[in-house]
């Protein structure tokens, strides 16, 4: 499944990425990030054998001598063995036997072996390392033209993160390298400010934030290929050796577990999401399943600048408003939107919500309205000056949760929201009067995250539970272009372009094919684009 999507814009990617070495500065910078979380896991193993001798220690004594008279037979048992292998010699039966002290050299028939370094060192190799690396590289090379979308993807209990690049003249879509993830991500976020060992060496970078079921953010560079290691942890495990013995939670059976008491320093639970401030941009906003909601600064990510308790339940979303940068908008599992200024959090305004918030977005053309999904599959949009605390409109959109939303960046009015009912459906929300557009199974199963391309005002990616990642080309949808006339922002293309863009392997489509032949429909010259409107999902409702 993916769980995550965001869109990085064009030009952001450095276009020949980096390859990861691990030289010796390297090696103890990563030996320097985990060092504390060997430290702490070695203080939990200690605590958790102690907490088991402790327990164990009065039943001791019978256990000695209930083995004791049980163990005597099958002794006797093992002797008599030991007696009829005894011929065989296999203690002795790996010892080589001595042929007078022979020195056999290990290639004594080869003449004239000569042993290279390297490649580059042998004259008959012709094809050298640093050619390959280059060419390899060179495949790699991303075009100024091209977007990049990250999706965190699980699969068969292994998380990773999949770079992929889209190529929107070609309408291409590809994965272009991934990173292994230590647990399941929940969001992602990306970010140009540098950390790690860009920090203060570059004005801006290409990086990106991930939340997992882990108490940490990690932050990876993603101009890095074949990276092992995060460029920066938010609210790594504090060094044992500095702060004292940690909080353990001790078992009779199994390992032992950090505390989840609430820490001003960092978060003691998962990390449901992240908003990284455009404006202040070496600060951080992240919401966790501890309650808590956590401001970071990038230049000291070992703890947190400030810790907000607004929350009674998990915190689900957070978001800064685009024109007023130290305004905070959060929403939880509590039934409730939040929006607080982080220099002054006491004055928190709150907005009464009908079931557990899932989305919440700042409207980018008017930055005082934001928009709340949530569980019930209710979609509101909500006025921060208004003194009644009264949505702008109400919106049932689905019928279970509204898993996805977004607001488009480029066209004022238009909305996408992706729920667990698998449809994605677009609405035109301008003059405060909702309207849907057009609405699809797009074969995604549960849909569970809808971004808008922040270059391209019609182009929208998809993703849910079935793991597959689609980027849907909206401009020749008939009632986006009846609401948004395609005229008024780009012009005509020259060629048709392809409504639909996915991945798919090559077994992918051979069980597509077969399935299209056993139902009586053929697939078209150009690919996917007919099948999909006439496909039929697992339920049997059309496309």
């Amino acid at each position: 499944m993916i769980s995550s999507l965001t869109w990085i814009r064009k030009g952001a990617a450095q276009q020949v990425p980096d390859r990861f070495q691990l030289t010796d500065q390297e090696y103890a910078r990563i030996a320097g990030q985990i060092g504390a979380e060997v430290d702490e896991a070695r203080l939990g193993l200690a605590e958790a054998e102690s907490a088991a001798a402790a327990g164990g220690e009065g039943e001791g004594a019978d256990v000695m001598m209930v083995d004791e008279g049980e163990e005597a037979k099958p002794k006797a048992e093992k002797m008599n063995q030991d007696d009829e292998l005894a011929e065989y010699n296999l203690d002795n039966y790996d010892e080589e036997e001595d042929e007078g002290e022979k020195d056999i050299p290990i290639f004594g028939n080869v003449k004239g072996l000569t042993y290279h370094g390297s490649n580059a060192e042998d004259p008959y190799v012709v094809v050298k390392d640093e050619e390959d690396e280059e060419e390899e590289l060179e495949e790699m090379h991303i075009m100024p033209t091209d977007n990049l979308l990250l999706a965190a993807k699980t699969e068969d209990e292994i998380s990773h993160l999949e770079v992929y690049v889209y190529e929107e003249e070609e309408d291409n879509v590809y994965v272009h390298h991934d990173i292994m993830l230590p647990s399941f991500p929940l969001c992602l976020e990306w970010l140009d400010f540098p950390v790690g060992r860009k920090m203060g060496k570059q004005e801006r970078g290409n990086f990106v934030a991930i939340g997992t079921f882990d108490p940490e953010v990690e932050i990876w560079d993603l101009d890095t290929v074949d990276t092992v290691y995060p460029e920066c942890i938010l609210g790594g495990a504090p060094n044992p050796s500095r702060m004292g013995p940690a909080p353990i939670k001790k078992k009779k059976a199994g390992p032992a577990r950090t505390s989840k008491n609430p820490n001003p320093e960092r978060h003691v639970d998962a990390v449901m999401s992240i908003a990284w401030n455009k404006n202040h941009r070496h600060m951080i906003a992240t919401g966790s399943a501890d309650s808590t909601v956590k401001l970071w600064d990038l230049q000291k990510p070992e703890t947190a600048l400030r810790s907000f308790n607004v929350h009674k339940n998990k915190v689900q979303a957070v978001a800064w408003n685009g024109a007023e940068p130290t305004v905070l908008l959060t929403g939880g599992y509590d039934k409730k939107a939040c929006v607080f200024d982080t220099r002054a959090p006491a004055g928190v305004v709150e907005w009464k919500l009908s079931a557990d918030v899932e989305c919440l977005k700042w409207d980018p053309f008017h930055p005082e309205r934001f928009l709340a999904s949530t569980e019930d599959g209710i979609v509101k949009a909500f006025d921060v000056r208004s003194a009644t605390r009264d949505p702008l409109w109400t919106l049932h959109a689905h019928d279970a949760a509204v898993s996805a939303l977004d607001v488009s960046p480029l066209l004022d009015g238009l909305i996408v929201t992706g729920s667990t009912d698998k449809q994605v459906k677009l609405w035109n929300v301008k003059e405060g009067k909702p309207s849907c557009l057009s609405s699809r199974d797009l074969g995604l199963g549960k849909v569970f995250a809808t971004n808008f391309s922040a270059d391209s005002p019609y182009i929208l990616a998809v993703a849910g539970s079935k793991g597959k990642l689609l980027v849907w080309n909206m401009e020749d949808n008939a009632g986006v272009r009846k609401a948004f006339p395609p005229a008024q922002h780009t012009s005509a293309p020259a060629t048709k372009r392809k409504e639909i863009t996915t991945v798919e392997s090559d077994d992918e489509e051979d069980e597509d094919e077969d399935e299209a032949e056993d139902a009586g429909l053929g697939m078209d010259e150009d690919g996917d684009e007919d099948a999909w409107e006439e496909e039929e999902d697992e339920d049997g409702d059309h496309v």
